[in-house]
């Protein structure tokens, strides 16, 4: 793997951690939009957006869809927005699947909570990297990923291949993580990894701390398989195309 660093420990309390790197060349074949496309390019670390209480409060939100359904491999995922939802090989839609039950499982205030988040996120990638947050618009697929030691079955499984989100989503121009479990206390590997071409820079996942970097080859990444435990995030991302945007999920 090469020589690691690691950017941000799970022991670190950290206000605001920023790396900024060159662009890469992959918004040149997008439509560019003035005061919101990267023209400063980089990574960052804060555990000061999201509280731990608040973490756990959304983790429960997880654990609550996911138990609902759950990929056979080791790698599940909910998406409020779309309803999608792992069960077994395939996926269904949790609204259409659940129906009226879906108001024993989700409440308002889960909801209210979930888009108090994204706002923060929002705001704060703003702020960091120098754009307008209202030219910045959420966008799909926006999930919840739910990740063990459990073999893989299908290819959607396997979580731990390097990519780069721009070329995998094409509408991601700013992508953020929110942790919502501990390394080497909830889990063990799981870490996520930008592989950079003179070193691995690390971020070792604490419920509450949210990752953050643009969604260009400037950041091609992956995540470590996750060898014991449970691992619970929420990818958030944000595009500068309002034909990409998307409405906060609604019960």
């Amino acid at each position: 793997d090469g020589v690691t660093e690691v950017l941000a420990h799970r022991g670190d309390s950290l206000r605001d951690k920023f790396v900024e790197i060159p662009c890469s060349e992959d918004y040149d074949g997008h439509r560019r939009f003035e005061g919101c496309t990267p023209r400063r390019c980089g990574r960052g670390v804060s555990d000061a957006i999201i509280t731990r209480e608040e973490a756990e409060r959304i983790r429960r939100i997880a654990e609550r869809g996911l138990s609902l359904g759950g990929s056979d491999g080791g790698a599940s995922i909910l998406d409020l927005h779309s309803g999608a939802l792992s069960l077994g090989k395939h996926f269904v839609n949790l609204y259409r699947y659940f129906g009226d039950k879906i108001h024993d499982i989700f409440t308002e205030e889960d909801f209210a909570l979930y888009r108090d988040v994204r706002q923060r996120i929002q705001q704060r990638i703003a702020q960091v990297f120098g754009i307008s947050s209202s030219s910045m618009y959420l966008t799909k697929p926006t999930f919840f990923s739910r990740m063990n030691s459990t073999e893989a079955k299908t290819t959607h499984d396997e979580y731990w291949h390097p990519h780069v989100d721009k070329v995998t989503y094409g509408s991601f121009d700013y992508t953020s993580l929110l942790y919502l479990s501990d390394y080497t206390q909830d889990f063990g590997g799981g870490r996520f990894v930008f592989l950079d071409a003179d070193s691995n820079k690390t971020v070792e996942p604490r419920a509450g701390r949210v990752s953050f970097f643009t969604s260009g080859s400037e950041n091609l990444h992956r995540v470590e398989k996750v060898h014991w435990g449970t691992r619970f995030a929420i990818t958030i991302s944000f595009t500068c195309n309002p034909e990409h945007g998307i409405g906060d999920p609604v019960l």
